[in-house]
């Protein structure tokens, strides 16, 4: 009973933590997290300058490569307050509400990055398994819809996992091992039955960014399948050129992805610090990777880029 009350006089707040035992550096080591953020927040915006003002650009993959670059805008500002907040001000306390809106709009955009990046591979499965019907499958209609099943399918899957967590007590030690809220770690900090949130959890991973994953590995095995048909050689490099940029942003996602989620369910003795690099990987190379694959590896972006600047 006394643990119970004890349970309740606690204030209703996470600790979250910026790099443990480096403290004292804290400042110095905001200054690439800065970089970083302010790189992806301008590439992201920059790519989205580009596409509206360029209508050469107002292509399917363009326009899909606008809705990754918005995604990866809204992953980068969730997580930018509590981490620079660290950083700069130490500041550690976050509430039990803020910690669950947080990790919902981290979670279903993450699972939105997911079904967008599924989009980009069925933009390129049909570019070149099926290119004379290719404007006629992808028009702007379908792909305003695909957007929004993208959205919709992030919120409504992720919508379960804060109501779940605000059912149970926190009695642990609730000092969180990232300066963000991932409900794979929340969860841990109950001391309540979390089967339910455990179950859920990997069902979403394995429905939904694992669906993903197996429906992009079939697209590309059968875009494999008809470039090593094409009987100019030629004709087959330009064919995969047209994937190098989406073949990165799939590694840049899923890698992280699947490893952290690895490590939090499979792995007890991996190291702390590991788990907080991979975090950060998971959360900031996206947003700060997917403008400068597409700007290097995409020649009309390219193009537009060098002009913006030389005018």
């Amino acid at each position: 009973m006394s643990a119970i009350n004890d349970t309740k006089l606690q204030p209703p707040v996470f600790l979250l933590t910026g790099i443990p035992g480096q403290e004292d550096v804290h400042v110095w080591i905001s200054i690439p997290f800065s970089i970083i953020y302010v790189t992806s927040l301008v590439g992201n915006s920059f790519i989205l300058f580009i596409i509206k003002t360029d209508p050469i650009l107002h292509e399917p993959m363009y326009i899909f490569l606008s809705m990754l670059a918005i995604t990866d805008i809204g992953l980068s500002l969730s997580t930018l307050v509590t981490t620079l907040g660290i950083f700069w001000f130490n500041s550690r306390e976050i509430s039990h509400n803020a910690c669950f809106a947080q990790l919902f709009f981290i979670h279903s955009l993450t699972f939105t990055e997911s079904s967008v990046l599924l989009s980009m591979a069925f933009d390129r499965f049909v570019a070149i398994c099926n290119p004379l019907r290719y404007a006629s499958i992808l028009t702007q209609p379908r792909i305003a819809k695909m957007g929004l099943v993208s959205l919709l399918r992030g919120v409504v899957v992720i919508v379960p996992l804060p109501i779940l967590l605000k059912q149970h007590r926190y009695c642990h030690a609730r000092i969180l091992s990232h300066s963000y809220c991932l409900h794979q770690e929340v969860m841990t900090m109950a001391c309540s039955d979390i089967r339910v949130n455990i179950i859920y959890g990997f069902f979403l991973q394995v429905s939904s960014l694992g669906l993903d994953l197996l429906l992009i590995l079939l697209s590309y095995g059968m875009i494999l399948k008809t470039v090593l048909s094409i009987a100019s050689h030629a004709e087959r490099i330009k064919a995969l050129n047209t994937c190098v940029s989406h073949v990165c942003a799939v590694l840049l996602f899923y890698i992280p992805e699947i490893s952290l989620s690895v490590i939090y369910r499979f792995v007890k003795s991996s190291s702390p610090l590991f788990q907080i690099v991979m975090g950060y990987i998971y959360l900031l190379a996206p947003p700060l990777m997917n403008p400068i694959v597409y700007s290097v590896k995409t020649k009309h972006i390219r193009v537009r880029i060098i002009r913006v600047f030389i005018k």
